[in-house]
């Protein structure tokens, strides 16, 4: 029976994986911490293992006999490990493209319909259904103040099918909330692919979002269209402003109702995003409501021209509102 040689020593895993290995194999293994596959550090450690014994670090001549084949099964199975713990982002995989089109399927143009109108469908802003996917979510402000009933113009939704066709639904209004410019529609018919509410008091300055609405209405025609975004700051709906003469109406109103954080976002919404969802692009749940006409007139009521800033209402101030439509 052969004995150990005093001076030789058998590497560590991780030794066999990232230093005693030939300078391919190296390479191999460090592409893996800049966002490789899994199966490349497999190949990584399969490449060291198919390298000579002598490269990996164990003495020729007694790799056999030092118990070569289960130091390089360590090899694997340490770095397999590493490469389990890692999130899916740091593999490169994107996922936010299957995301957007299962959101896209639930967005809505939010306007109104009268048939001797060219067009008969005129649009106001963005909506996004929930619960049943029968009941949307949008602006307020979206929503006309009056309609004209002798000529039975009415609330409605338009959406576009998975065969390209546009659909154009009645809708009614169910309940809304001026303070917060929230709103629920519902219309008839089969269901729209619904969205899940996120929880919005998790959010922090920093993290990544997607909105995703009509931007600029129906010159482009009805297709959804989605933006990225950052959270720029988590900040008072109403700031309590240092002069009387700083105050308008509207911002009385927030103040003594209370007011609430919002989000402002470092990306830019346009009138038609008003009532867009603002979601997670891994699971798609919505963390808020693109909104800046309620927001730039309490916030920056001060200024005497709005700022391109976007802003979102957090999804937790829709939840109650949701209940009320019960």
């Amino acid at each position: 029976m052969r004995t150990l040689d005093p001076g030789s020593r058998l590497r560590t895993g991780a030794q066999v994986a990232g230093r005693g290995c030939d300078s391919a194999s190296q390479d191999r293994m460090r592409s893996i911490t800049a966002g490789s596959s899994i199966s490349a550090m497999t190949s990584s450690i399969s490449g060291c293992s198919r390298s000579a014994p002598g490269a990996c670090g164990l003495s020729s001549g007694r790799s056999s006999a030092l118990g070569y084949q289960p130091v390089r099964r360590r090899a694997y199975l340490a770095a397999l490990s590493v490469a389990l713990a890692l999130p899916a982002a740091a593999f490169g995989e994107n996922v936010a493209p299957a995301t957007i089109a299962r959101v896209k399927a639930s967005i809505v143009a939010v306007g109104t319909f009268e048939r001797t109108r060219s067009p008969a469908f005129a649009f106001s802003g963005s909506g996004f259904a929930v619960r049943n996917g029968l009941e949307i979510v949008t602006n307020e402000h979206v929503l006309r103040k009056t309609l004209d009933t002798e000529r039975n113009e009415t609330l409605a939704v338009a959406f576009r099918n998975a065969d390209g066709s546009v659909e154009v639904r009645p809708a009614r209004r169910v309940v809304s909330d001026a303070s917060q410019d929230l709103a629920v529609l519902e219309f008839d018919g089969k269901p729209l692919p619904a969205l899940r509410l996120g929880n919005s008091t998790r959010v922090r300055e920093g993290e990544t979002y997607l909105l995703t609405g009509f931007p600029i209405g129906a010159v482009l025609g009805l297709h959804p269209v989605t933006h990225r975004t950052m959270i720029a700051a988590v900040t008072p709906i109403a700031i309590p402003a240092s002069r009387a003469d700083m105050l308008d109406a509207r911002a009385v109103r927030q103040l003594a109702a209370g007011a609430y954080s919002v989000f402002q976002l470092d990306g830019t919404a346009y009138p038609g995003n008003s009532g867009s969802p603002l979601y997670d692009a891994a699971s798609g749940e919505v963390i808020g409501i693109v909104n800046s006409v309620l927001v730039k007139g309490t916030k920056e009521s001060a200024l005497s021209q709005p700022s391109g800033i976007t802003y979102a209402i957090p999804a937790n101030r829709l939840e109650a509102l949701l209940e009320r439509a019960r």
